[in-house]
C-alpha cells in the first residue's frame, strides 16, 4: 500500500528522523542503550563533542521525551541520563539501522 502525504511534515518517518537527527544523537542513543550514565562519563565516551553541544543534544532528546535527566543530591551533585520507555522502544530500531549501515558500507546490501 502506498502512502500519500499532502505535506512532508505528515510523513511519520520524517517525524522520527527529526527526533534523532543531529551529529551526536545516534551516538548518545548508543551509549544510553546500555543504561543510565553520568554526564561526565557520556562526555568522555564521545571524545570529539563539546560539553555545550552534548548538553544541547541531550536537552533536545529530553524535550522529545526520549531521554530522562536525573539529578542525584550527592556531594558533588551528580546528573545521570537514561532512555525513557519511548527512547528504549527506539533503541532496537536504531540498532537494526546500524546493522543495515554496516552491511551497506561493506557492500553486502543488494540494490535491485
Amino acid at each position: 500500500m502506498r502512502h500519500t502525504y499532502r505535506d512532508v511534515e505528515q510523513c511519520a518517518t520524517k517525524v522520527a528522523l527529526d527526533l534523532i537527527s543531529g551529529k551526536w544523537k545516534p551516538i548518545i542513543f548508543f551509549h544510553l542503550s546500555s543504561g543510565a550514565i553520568r554526564f561526565t562519563e557520556l562526555w568522555r565516551a564521545i571524545p570529539r563533542v563539546s560539553k555545550k553541544v552534548l548538553l544541547e543534544q541531550l536537552r533536545q532528546l529530553e524535550n522529545a521525551g526520549l531521554v530522562e535527566r536525573t539529578v542525584h543530591n550527592n556531594f558533588p551533585p551528580e546528573v545521570t541520563y537514561q532512555l525513557t520507555p519511548k527512547g528504549a522502544a527506539l533503541a532496537p530500531i536504531l540498532h537494526r539501522l546500524d546493522q543495515w549501515a554496516m552491511m551497506y558500507v561493506q557492500g553486502v546490501v543488494q540494490i535491485s
